[in-house]
């Protein structure tokens, strides 16, 4: 079964734009999720396979939904909470 990730061959999706120099990074909160997944990985948490099974998982609407770093980030949470080391819950945002 193909998941939402899986576009080889479809249609009616927009160019990509490719910005000249583009950096890395276009906020700070995207390189603190880059090294937290290369901590975690590092540390045996979880590995790459799954890593990216995690975003692939992702519901379409908040797959489309999101940037780049963001799928990241809903993965490391998923993969948090399935791996026992914190509950949803913990990843909630608190009251204003």
């Amino acid at each position: 079964m193909s998941r939402i990730n899986d576009v080889g061959g479809m249609t009616g999706f927009a160019a990509i734009d490719e910005e000249p120099g583009e950096p890395p990074f276009h906020a700070d909160w995207e390189a603190h999720v880059f090294a937290l997944n290369g901590a975690l990985i590092g540390r045996g948490v979880y590995n790459l396979d799954e890593f990216r099974d995690a975003q692939e998982r992702l519901p379409v609407p908040e797959y489309l939904g999101a940037s780049y770093y963001e799928r990241w980030f809903a993965a490391i949470r998923t993969l948090l909470v399935e791996k026992g080391l914190v509950t949803s819950a913990d990843l909630e945002l608190p009251d204003a």
